[in-house]
């Protein structure tokens, strides 16, 4: 499970155009995403299956992390219409959608799940801007939500900025991303997510980031055991559909769609509470050797000061656009981190 599955890819995709060729209109739905069996951009669909299935007569193929090549790939087929629905992270969303990025942006978000899940279900800038930005890439955005906390993992623990010279850490193919750990003092290094064991294995890579389940799921931790909690975001993924298939759907089934989509949403953010801390117990009873590293304040605001570099390249590369959502995403935050305080 840890290395590339580009043959299977290769076979899977000629599947699913065989079947398109044999049965154009049925009503087999065809789901994919970029994890594994179990973890939860696969939680979500299952439940997006179940729901479409127990409420109407369709029925959702769901393919996983492999089956139908890397993150590219699936976007690539679900633009083209050989796949209906795509679950992606705008991690490799950015190169698409520049302005998709500004979940990479460090120290952005808040850090408590709570507040985090309140700002999802509140955010103009997610419910409203983000939606338009897609439909301009064929792409009907169904549900943005978060999966956990970003971890880094490396060969050693970190606790400073300077811990990560001469380290190279792995990041999405993302060009922010790759700015804030260049910020942070690293060298970022882009690998496809099949490539990510092998290549802390080998030492290709020092280290990576990723939510604590993938770290447990993924077996990172073997090869990569020491674990640093920064603080400086969360992995954020996105639902979509092919937006021509989508508006040629029937009201009835457009309906039916976004209701399996609130359906998933809703079992998703109970199945992610207290995910982390399952995940980080399963990983230290399994390893003698990973260490658990949380940055305190003091700590933090030493990579919070580099932060500002990964903004100004943020605008750079999206224009007033990204300013625009900027703006309306810090306007948001402003206003949920209000109502708490209050």
């Amino acid at each position: 499970m840890k290395t590339s599955h580009k043959l299977l890819a290769t076979a899977g995709i000629g599947a699913v155009v065989l079947g398109m060729s044999t049965a154009a209109y049925a009503d087999n739905w065809r789901y994919a995403h970029e994890e594994y069996e179990g973890d939860v951009q696969d939680v979500f669909a299952q439940e997006f299956k179940r729901y479409v299935e127990e409420n109407s007569d369709h029925s959702v193929q769901v393919y996983r992390f492999g089956e139908l090549g890397e993150s590219d790939d699936i976007m690539e087929q679900t633009q083209s219409g050989i796949l209906q629905f795509v679950n992606q992270s705008p991690g490799f969303t950015g190169a698409l959608i520049p302005a998709a990025q500004i979940f990479f942006i460090p120290y952005l978000m808040p850090t408590d799940m709570e507040t985090v899940l309140q700002f999802f279900d509140e955010s103009k800038a997610i419910n409203e801007m983000f939606p338009e930005l897609y439909a301009e890439h064929g792409l009907k955005l169904l549900q943005m939500y978060p999966e956990g906390e970003m971890v880094v993992t490396a060969d050693e623990p970190i606790t400073e900025p300077a811990d990560f010279n001469n380290k190279k850490i792995r990041v999405m193919t993302n060009p922010l991303l790759a700015e804030t750990y260049n910020a942070f003092g690293a060298t970022a290094t882009p690998l496809p997510w099949g490539e990510v064991y092998g290549g802390l294995q080998t030492g290709i890579i020092d280290g990576q980031e990723n939510p604590i389940f993938w770290i447990e799921s993924g077996g990172l931790y073997e090869v990569s055991p020491h674990l640093t909690f920064t603080r400086h975001g969360w992995f954020t993924t996105a639902m979509m559909a092919n937006l021509d298939f989508y508006e040629g759907l029937s009201e009835e089934d457009q309906q039916l769609v976004q209701d399996a989509t609130d359906a998933a949403y809703d079992h998703t953010i109970e199945h992610i509470q207290g995910l982390a801390e399952e995940s980080l117990a399963k990983i230290q009873e399994a390893s003698d050797e990973v260490t658990v590293t949380r940055l305190t304040d003091e700590q933090i605001q030493a990579f919070k000061e580099r932060a500002p570099r990964v903004e100004d390249k943020f605008l750079e590369m999206t224009g007033e656009d990204g300013k625009a959502l900027l703006e309306q995403f810090k306007a948001d935050l402003e206003a949920v981190e209000g109502q708490d305080q209050g």
